[in-house]
């Protein structure tokens, strides 16, 4: 099996991925629920998102410490790729979950997987000089191809530019986050925990004007619904995101991330209900053959 230099293995970082991605795709579920229970907003949503998934890894690294290894990148360069991985997120994880309350969270999902491809496929050329090569160009297009389907099937969506606008915003968050990641080929529990941190305080001032103590009826519920994200979405699926990013190819990373909306078209099929279509059905085979293609591509350019 391929290794890099970060040390992680090819095989293991594309694992690292579908994790992450489709654990993703219950995050605007779970969005979607804390709306309806509370009257949160989506940068105090955002920034308990971060404040508590970095409250998980402290503890995870307090019971599991990982030993020290020797530092390859300069401390100046570090705290210059956290500052600006942080923003980045900042901006990706709020403006999708404005993008959420705007116009839904199918549209929502929609247009900030639809968009990160592209970004992330161009960005790489010209930043990184990534080639896309023929296989690529088929797997994107496949990928895109998926998402069209996938958006025809939403009959009842309803579409805001306001909120489709958002959705934009947060694929370009997306993308700097893993061209960032990609470029430093630096990945680690460190950098999940520096990240969150530079996010949790920009947001801080911004949540504390829109309210950061929440009103609901339910607050149980809404207690659970927030572990929940900050655990598995946040703490589990970030540490994995930036793991693999570091090692694996960013136009491949932004490919692999379309399984949230297949994970959340899933969750809507089994947990409320939601009746598969045909084209729902065609558009996540179209993603799903998409993500296998692009993981046997990678899987051969790092033999």
């Amino acid at each position: 099996m391929s290794h890099t230099s970060s040390g992680l293995p090819i095989g293991r970082g594309l694992v690292y991925l579908i994790v992450a991605g489709t654990t993703w795709g219950t995050a605007g579920a779970v969005a979607s629920l804390t709306y309806r229970t509370s009257d949160l907003g989506p940068v105090a949503l955002s920034f308990w998102r971060c404040a508590a998934g970095l409250v998980v890894l402290l503890g995870v690294r307090a019971v599991r410490p990982r030993a020290r290894t020797a530092a390859s990148e300069p401390a100046g360069r570090r705290v210059l790729r956290v500052g600006a991985s942080g923003l980045a997120l900042a901006v990706f994880q709020t403006a999708y979950f404005a993008s959420v309350r705007s116009t839904g969270l199918a549209v929502a999902t929609v247009v900030t997987l639809g968009a990160g491809p592209v970004l992330i496929a161009l960005g790489a050329r010209v930043a990184l000089g990534e080639r896309l090569g023929r296989s690529g160009v088929v797997a994107v297009t496949g990928a895109l191809a998926g998402l069209g389907v996938l958006m025809l099937g939403g009959a009842e969506a309803s579409v805001r530019l306001q909120g489709v606008l958002l959705g934009l915003l947060s694929a370009a968050g997306c993308c700097v986050m893993t061209l960032i990641t990609r470029a430093a080929r630096a990945g680690s529990s460190g950098t999940s925990l520096g990240v969150f941190a530079v996010t949790s305080v920009c947001l801080l001032p911004f949540a504390s004007a829109e309210g950061l103590v929440p009103h609901t009826a339910q607050p149980a519920l809404l207690l659970v619904l927030l572990a929940y994200l900050a655990t598995f979405p946040t703490a589990l699926a970030y540490a994995l995101y930036f793991a693999a990013a570091a090692v694996v190819r960013s136009t491949t990373v932004s490919v692999i991330m379309l399984l949230e909306p297949v994970s959340a078209a899933v969750l809507a099929v089994v947990l409320f209900g939601e009746h598969l279509t045909a084209t729902t059905l065609v558009g996540t085979l179209l993603m799903l053959g998409a993500v296998a293609g692009l993981a046997v591509t990678e899987a051969r350019v790092h033999a």
